[in-house]
């Protein structure tokens, strides 16, 4: 967790990942516990809604974001804009991200929670402060997953899931890498452009083609973080060109793709996601993996 636009020290911080035997479809989870004496880092967009859970015993870390600070456990919309997360003092969090279907299972429709930070206090409620305590005085990162997940199952059933077509559309986009166009989805799923960008977004908080982006900046971002050339990043997601990934990276993460590459946020993704490294994202349906190493 070093300062932004630095190379990150990993020996600053620790990174725990579950057991395969310990997780939720839609959810991934890490824990971080960091020893630097501050954190100041960017925090790069992604396509989630990112539960982080402030397990320090200090004043934890705030997030600050559109002019607005939330201190504490936080839930991340989709989209948040320049987000910047700053602390002094070694910390632990744990990270929960939520593929925008779970979320709103979780949480109701995320339309309110898109674009915006939110402490999870207002959204759960006491539940919070509880889930808070019981993972805090936990004695191992495996016992804080398995508490994770007993508390996430216990509240997915607490608000109607999303249309089984929206979820299809979000899924494509997923695979696709964001190059799916959304007179396509709508053909699949058997409706009608209008109908599938009203539900999509009232349900995931998000337009179909504002979520295409998101995804194909998430793989060029990824790319990029793995050490290649901007040129090559642009025409492997999809870009017109390189000042088009330029734009959009500026757009979605308030960098350069040079600074981009660097991003603290994204130097642990190949540790704590795995499933984010480049050479392991979904092929487009009928295509191989591209071996970028």
């Amino acid at each position: 967790m070093s300062p932004t636009g630095t190379p990150p020290d990993r020996a600053w911080v620790d990174v725990a990942v579950p057991r395969p035997s310990v997780r939720l479809p839609g959810v991934s989870m890490a824990g971080f516990r960091h020893r630097a004496p501050s954190v100041d880092i960017s925090m790069v967009a992604y396509p989630s809604v990112t539960l982080l859970v402030d397990l320090s015993e200090g004043e934890g870390i705030v997030y600050e974001t559109h002019g607005r600070h939330e201190r504490g456990s936080v839930v991340v919309g989709l989209l948040p804009g320049d987000l910047r997360a700053t602390g002094r003092g070694a910390g632990q969090c744990l990270q929960i991200r939520l593929e925008p279907v779970v979320a709103a299972a979780l949480f109701g429709a995320s339309t309110e929670l898109s674009g915006t930070v939110v402490a999870l206090e207002d959204v759960w409620g006491r539940d919070a402060g509880r889930a808070e305590d019981g993972l805090r005085a936990a004695a191992s990162w495996d016992e804080r997953f398995t508490i994770a997940v007993d508390i996430l199952g216990r509240r997915l059933g607490a608000h109607p899931p999303v249309d089984p077509q929206v979820a299809h559309a979000w899924r494509r986009t997923l695979t696709s890498r964001g190059q799916v166009r959304v007179d396509d989805l709508a053909d699949e799923v058997g409706w009608s452009r209008k109908r599938l960008w009203s539900r999509f977004r009232s349900q995931l908080g998000i337009t179909p083609k504002r979520a295409a982006r998101l995804v194909r900046f998430d793989h060029a971002a990824h790319l990029l973080a793995a050490g290649h050339a901007a040129a090559r990043v642009a025409s492997e997601s999809g870009y017109v060109d390189q000042s088009h990934l330029h734009r959009e990276v500026t757009a979605f993460a308030g960098l350069t793709p040079t600074a981009l590459a660097v991003a603290p946020w994204l130097a642990v993704d190949d540790i704590a996601w795995p499933a984010s490294s480049p050479t392991r994202c979904p092929a487009k349906d009928g295509e191989r993996v591209p071996d970028l190493r």
